[in-house]
């Protein structure tokens, strides 16, 4: 697991807000909104920190497919990424970075936005990652 030190994803986990999956960039990294963790409470964070962290984590993601989502917030401190070497986890942690930057700008842009629709998300996720994957591969050719 790489812990990144980036700037807007770390605004993200201080402010204690998911980011929000509003382009098609994010949707072929990441499977939904990047979650965000509980708040550690006072006990947590007095007594075996690291191990706290690291549970907060895992209850957060609970239920969800780690290579469908390869990053967390941890509220008021900083994004987790991983992934299946040390090479692929620092290219989540940049390309985390670059999600939170846009989606930041996105919201400064118009504070209305609704997130990318379902089947939009879903399409750019599996076209990349899904068992019929073929982003940055020849198509077939098109039924005429």
């Amino acid at each position: 697991m790489a812990h990144t030190h980036s700037r807007y994803a770390t605004a993200w986990a201080q402010a204690g807000r998911e980011i929000p999956c509003f382009g098609t960039t994010h949707a072929d990294y990441f499977r939904g909104a990047v979650p965000v963790t509980d708040v550690l409470k006072r006990e947590e964070i007095e007594s075996d920190y690291e191990w706290n962290t690291g549970q907060a984590i895992v209850r957060r993601l609970g239920g969800i497919d780690p290579l469908a989502m390869r990053a967390v917030l941890v509220a008021g401190h900083a994004p987790f990424c991983w992934g299946t070497h040390a090479a692929d986890a620092a290219h989540v942690a940049w390309i985390l970075e670059e999600v939170a930057h846009m989606a930041f700008s996105t919201l400064a842009i118009n504070p209305g936005v609704q997130a990318l629709s379902d089947v939009f998300r879903e399409k750019h996720f599996l076209r990349k990652h899904g068992a019929s994957a073929y982003y940055g591969q020849k198509m077939k050719k098109r039924r005429e």
